[in-house]
């Protein structure tokens, strides 16, 4: 159990206080779905929802993308928080920082975990994925470190890419907790056995980044080789399997072998490009969750975007958001009614009756949230 779910568990009689973040684009359209989810899951606690202002199109209006009295909020009220999407241009914008990257700074919210799971009896099953991405969520190249200049031979553009062994040794960690959680579930379940032993997949690029990317390796790699050294040989880790995949290979086995893969653990811009290709294999973006995990403070974000060409047509899926949602309930440590909600979308993606257009339906985000609700009973 996270430090959070504890302090969070020893108060339960109180009501959560949640930070909501629509942002932009089907932001406003699917977290809205979520919270009505949250609230009417039976067995859910009790929920007090904290409207909050952040994103791209805030910055357009006011020159401020996260607001300082959203971040005094987050830090001083709120037990835990939902992002929604933003928009962030693809080109510079002066004076503006992406704030779900500042958010994850100024929160210390150092893993984005992205799970990518299957739903039976509605993929192939030769090629079931059931896969939790854990991301490094402050470093790499998006530490934002950018110089350009002219030169004879035209401008050249340079980043500064950071990896540390701190907040390598600490993702590592989070990566072997992320597959003994999900190695105890499977034992309550039962499919242990059929699912095989947890495993912890570390992705890199060593052979070229020898450096950067050797110190990901090597950090990752000896938290279990430290932990087994400390504890005699049977430390908390050993029963965790440990491979690594160089990342352009990984690709590539992650779209012909899915089902070889349990926890990847990776630097953070291979993490993103990686969890966002992953959604292909069940279908849509719309459909994968995450969550941004420190040691005192959880938010969930599906990992979809703000979506411009389909804001406001009332058709975006809100399935990650809701799924996105659950998770941020599982790691607050309130598993029974997180998996209510999971069930409740299994269910619907099973039925296949109520989909969206991403999925190859005609249904309404409406007709989406009204299917779920059906399926828990709300």
């Amino acid at each position: 159990m996270t430090a959070t779910a504890a302090k969070i568990l020893a108060n339960a009689s109180k009501a959560l206080k949640i930070g909501m973040m629509p942002a932009d684009g089907i932001g406003r359209e699917v977290l809205p779905v979520a919270q009505r989810v949250l609230s009417l899951t039976p067995g859910a606690p009790k929920f007090e929802f904290i409207p909050l202002p952040a994103g791209f199109e805030l910055f357009t209006k006011t020159g401020v993308a996260l607001p300082e009295e959203t971040i005094r909020c987050l830090k001083e009220e709120c037990d835990g928080a939902m992002f929604g999407s933003v928009s962030s241009p693809s080109h510079k914008v002066e004076g503006y920082s992406s704030p779900i990257v500042q958010l994850r700074k100024n929160l210390d919210l150092y893993a984005n975990i992205r799970p990518v799971v299957g739903v039976r009896g509605t993929r192939d099953e030769d090629k079931w994925v059931d896969t939790v991405i854990v991301r490094e969520n402050t470093e790499c190249l998006y530490i934002k470190s950018e110089t350009i200049e002219d030169t004879p031979n035209g401008k050249v553009a340079k980043a500064i890419r950071q990896i540390s062994e701190r907040a390598s040794t600490r993702i590592g960690k989070k990566a072997f907790d992320v597959a003994l959680a999900r190695q105890e579930m499977r034992s309550r379940l039962g499919t242990a056995a059929a699912v095989g032993q947890a495993k912890v997949t570390v992705c890199h690029k060593a052979n070229v980044l020898s450096t950067t990317d050797g110190l990901f390796r090597e950090s990752v790699r000896a938290v279990k080789e430290n932990d087994s050294i400390s504890k005699g040989g049977a430390g908390r880790y050993h029963e965790v399997e440990m491979d690594e995949q160089i990342v352009d290979s990984m690709v590539y086995r992650l779209f012909r072998e899915p089902e070889v893969f349990d926890v990847v653990v990776a630097p953070n811009l291979y993490g993103d490009i990686l969890s966002d290709a992953a959604a292909a294999l069940v279908g849509s973006l719309g459909l994968v969750s995450s969550v941004n995990a420190g040691d005192s403070f959880i938010m969930g974000e599906p990992v979809h975007g703000s979506a411009p060409n389909i804001a406001g047509q009332g058709i975006a899926n809100p399935i990650a958001s809701i799924r996105s949602g659950a998770l941020m309930l599982e790691y607050m440590g309130y598993t029974e009614p997180a998996l209510k909600i999971y069930r409740a979308v299994d269910h619907v993606l099973r039925e296949g009756n109520v989909l969206t257009p991403d999925l190859g339906g005609k249904a309404t985000t409406d007709d989406v949230e009204k299917a779920v609700l059906l399926a828990l009973g709300a």
